[in-house]
């Protein structure tokens, strides 16, 4: 049983130590003061490898109609507050504007200066390397959020911090501490019977 144990430790050790995708979930809804129904959920994949930030994102029921949506960040704290654009400005490319309700994926190359807003990478040393390291930290560190403005809300009518996916790795691991506590507790339930 130890041996089984070790090697799947192993192996999802050798697994996570590979991985060069950090993936992030957001779920998006109207920020304090404002009212709106609207509702969205996406994905954010970070390939520090490829250097990409593959972006998809579905919305309703906004008020008013899209006039723009990017990435901010970082936030003075996690998971709250609000910060300056980060990414594309005005807008991602081909993001629907004029609509109340839609879908949404690209892939930033995230080598190039278009990527960014151009204070954002003055802000961060200057090069879309150096924004690269600072939007990759601030996307970890649960500071930065994904805004869809409005014409309803022009500061953004709904938004969303990135929250990282656990890697099957860690779940993977979960899983199995979860199983050795089982265990235990049924071989110490033995051993009081006998």
């Amino acid at each position: 049983m130890r041996t089984i144990v070790l090697s799947l430790l192993m192996s999802c050790s050798l697994l996570s130590a590979r991985a060069e995708l950090f993936q992030y979930s957001v779920t998006l809804g109207a920020p304090a003061g404002v009212l709106s129904p609207g509702l969205g959920s996406g994905t954010v994949d970070y390939d520090s490898t490829a250097h990409t930030l593959a972006l998809a994102v579905n919305f309703s029921g906004l008020v008013g109609t899209t006039t723009a949506s990017h990435i901010h960040g970082p936030t003075a704290a996690p998971l709250t507050g609000t910060a300056g654009v980060a990414t594309t400005t005005p807008s991602f490319a081909s993001f629907p504007l004029g609509v109340s309700s839609g879908s949404f994926a690209n892939t930033l190359d995230l080598t190039l200066a278009s990527s960014y807003n151009p204070s954002y990478v003055t802000a961060n040393g200057g090069t879309p390397a150096t924004a690269e390291v600072a939007l990759a930290a601030a996307i970890a560190a649960g500071r930065a959020y994904w805004n869809i403005h409005s014409s309803f809300a022009p500061g953004g009518e709904i938004s969303g911090f990135l929250r990282p996916i656990p890697e099957p790795g860690t779940l993977a691991l979960a899983g199995l501490g979860a199983v050795g506590l089982a265990a235990r507790a049924w071989n110490k339930r033995r051993a009081r019977k006998a």
